[in-house]
């Protein structure tokens, strides 16, 4: 009679090691997982469109107490990617966003400015990861061309959701910095 003696698993025991000088420690909160919430801010701005070939444009609504219909286009032209800082500025009457954009972004945002005077800008922004976390901001009218690559508007939200949606813009500008040569 042949008896097999039972082998050890030689792949457990590297995992094995790794978890013994890793530390495992039991989470704090008494739930199996715990996790730091992570920040969330996305941008997108898109540029108001005349009715044009399907697929091209979208309408979307602006404004939740007294909802405005826009017809933009689908293309974005800045997202949270292009965004350098953001902050929230006092304002007549409550606060205000502002979002700074690097060089190329500014000078994209400057140029749909200058071609599109008289149009909107329609600014989307979520700051949380449910659905609920995430609409349209506001629509801004294009006065002017918009120099120095600077966007600034009165969004259509509570201060705490801009809060959290700034933060989550400014985590996004720091990850998505380039560090500069040391000269």
């Amino acid at each position: 009679m042949n008896f097999c003696r039972p082998r050890f698993n030689l792949y457990f025991l590297p995992v094995a090691l790794c978890l013994l000088v890793s530390g495992c420690a039991a989470p704090h909160s008494g739930s199996m997982f715990h996790h730091k919430k992570k920040l969330i801010g996305i941008l997108r701005v898109h540029v108001e469109s005349e009715n044009s070939l399907a697929g091209t444009t979208q309408t979307i609504s602006v404004l939740r107490s007294q909802p405005v219909a826009l017809n933009i286009s689908t293309d974005v032209i800045l997202t949270e990617a292009d965004v350098v800082g953001a902050r929230l500025l006092e304002a007549p009457g409550g606060f205000a966003v502002e979002v700074r954009f690097e060089d190329i972004a500014g000078w994209r945002l400057e140029q749909y400015s200058a071609i599109n005077p008289g149009k909107h800008l329609a600014i989307f922004g979520q700051w949380g990861d449910q659905p609920a976390d995430g609409r349209w901001l506001a629509a801004p009218l294009i006065v002017r061309r918009m120099a120095g690559g600077v966007l600034a508007f009165t969004p259509d939200a509570s201060r705490a959701e801009m809060e959290a949606w700034v933060k989550g813009l400014s985590e996004a500008a720091k990850a998505n910095a380039v560090p500069k040569p040391k000269s």
